[in-house]
């Protein structure tokens, strides 16, 4: 079946079809079939947020405790994952272990597509696993995809920036969307606040802030909530924002915002919390970043709209063995120190929330440490629907906003994006 094929028909109806449904047998711990001598696992692994180091640790660990076996890790494009794992988890050359994003883990774990880890959640992480992720990857009572980090979004500013404009940090929403203002008024060429039209993740804080919300279930069906009154008034300060505050590209994405951060061409940024690893990187690595600029860098967690640090995106990633893995129990092991102490040490230090949460710590103490804290404690998901990944797939979530960064009739492109919504997590 071809790639468009089951992109039109959803992820679920996908892999049921290509013979993925039914639950995924227990893997059954390591002494059972499938973990065969001279075994390659292959590991999916989605952009570059995981660092150099933690690969290098999992692909020697690995190979050093299972001798004649090699580990082989094949980084993916987050853009287009879901379809790409649609396509290859039902398939005969099926990836051992895949990073997919914690809102699009429902759409897999619920059609089969994931091996059960029922068994293997104690020695995981049992309790001390990132609940909200543990609930991600479970379906129907079962668990099948573990945490494997979190970062919540954070604001990245230039202090000489705000000191020449005579600004603080904000303390609200609604400071924040003036200092963008105020910022790009006072530096020609420059964002006050870099928001590019695909980036939906930033928007979601104002609509939530506003008391909006994406999607809610109601008697069952799902209903659209881009059109409510608290929604509308997060949206204008979206747009707000995108037409006098930011000179980002109205049709271009989040990705590598260290480039115009480092190009001088931006006051503000609102990103995960690793991209500021991505902005100090050296200047001659393969995605050069401005570590010159360290002294410079200033970051704090998004304000919510009544003061404190505002509901964003709780982004991250869950990790699971695939269902047609031709080494199930090699897989698990690999899966095994993923989420070792080890391992999640590294991610911390590299600027990622750990998958447990004894390791909060491993992120460090200083001022990013800290607004890392401040924005995970009101850190929210997407709706909890099985075809929400189906949503992301469809790319009217990226659509709506260009649309509105365009300065497009917001109530009327909420409209039509809450039915587009509807029909999709309602078929």
């Amino acid at each position: 079946m071809k790639k468009l094929a089951f992109a039109a028909m959803g992820v679920a109806a996908a892999l049921t079809l290509a013979g993925c449904s039914g639950g995924a047998a227990s893997s059954g711990g390591t002494g059972g079939g499938g973990g065969g001598d001279d075994a390659e696992i292959r590991v999916w692994l989605n952009g570059t947020d995981t660092p150099d180091e933690a690969r290098d640790y999992l692909k020697t660990t690995f190979e050093d405790e299972h001798p004649g076996s090699t580990l082989t890790i094949e980084e993916q494009s987050w853009t287009g994952i879901v379809d790409k794992l649609t396509t290859s988890l039902s398939g005969s050359d099926s990836p051992d272990v895949v990073e997919v994003g914690n809102t699009q883990s429902s759409a897999f774990t619920s059609a089969g597509a994931f091996l059960d880890l029922s068994d293997e959640y104690e020695e995981l992480g049992g309790d001390d696993l990132l609940p909200g992720f543990v609930e991600a990857g479970t379906y129907d009572g079962t668990f099948y995809a573990a945490p494997y980090y979190s970062g919540a979004r954070l604001v990245f500013y230039k202090k000489d920036l705000y000191a020449a404009a005579g600004l603080s940090v904000p303390t609200t929403l609604d400071e924040y969307v003036a200092n963008g203002v105020a910022l790009a008024a006072a530096n020609p060429g420059v964002s006050g606040i870099y928001f590019p039209g695909q980036d939906w993740y930033n928007a979601l804080p104002f609509i939530w802030e506003n008391g909006g919300e994406i999607a809610t279930e109601e008697d069952g069906k799902w209903v659209g909530g881009f059109s409510s009154p608290e929604s509308q008034a997060g949206l204008e300060q979206v747009q707000t924002v995108m037409t006098t505050a930011s000179l980002a590209p109205k049709d271009g994405n989040e990705t590598d915002p260290q480039v115009p951060y480092c190009a001088g061409t931006v006051a503000q940024l609102s990103a995960p919390s690793w991209v500021r690893w991505s902005i100090l990187a050296p200047a001659d690595a393969d995605a050069p970043g401005c570590p010159d600029q360290e002294a410079n860098l200033g970051v704090f967690a998004l304000p919510g709209k009544d003061g404190g640090a505002a509901q964003v995106f709780a982004g991250g990633s869950n990790v699971a063995v695939a269902a047609k893995s031709a080494n199930p129990d090699l897989a698990v092991d690999a899966l095994r120190i993923m989420l070792s102490d080890e391992y999640q040490t590294i991610l911390g230090k590299a600027g990622l929330v750990p998958a447990k949460v004894s390791l909060a710590s491993t992120i460090g103490t200083d001022e990013a440490a800290t607004a890392i804290t401040e924005a995970a404690k009101n850190a929210k998901l997407t709706p909890a629907s099985p075809r929400w990944a189906d949503v992301e797939a469809a790319g009217i979530l990226q659509d709506f906003f260009v649309k509105v960064a365009q300065g497009g009739d917001v109530a009327a492109l909420a409209e039509e994006l809450d039915a587009r919504i509807e029909e999709i997590l309602n078929s």
